[in-house]
């Protein structure tokens, strides 16, 4: 759990990231740096969108798997990190 931890804040401190969010397989937050209705937000559709995009990946090629997710928009760049039992998102300012 510690080398968890390290690796979060190892994250938080790199320039132009705002927050981070763990999601459990249920979609609820396990720990965030954002406020919580914010990392409620994202949790339940960041969750949703990766489970259908590793579907899509699955359907193209069911050998395959999802195994990065990256979201660019005017105002930020997402990033999510599917895992079994957990997704890791990253939300930055792509201009920092």
């Amino acid at each position: 759990m510690a080398k968890v931890e390290e690796t979060l804040r190892r994250i938080e401190t790199h320039k132009g990231v705002i927050g981070t969010i763990v999601v459990n397989a249920e979609g609820i937050p396990i720990r965030t740096t954002l406020d919580n209705s914010t990392a409620v937000q994202y949790a339940g559709l960041l969750r949703h969108l990766s489970m259908k995009a590793r579907s899509t990946v699955r359907d193209i090629d069911p050998q395959n798997d999802l195994t990065f997710l990256r979201i660019r928009s005017k105002k930020h760049e997402i990033l999510v990190a599917p895992e079994n039992e957990f997704l890791l998102v990253v939300i930055q300012n792509p201009s920092e």
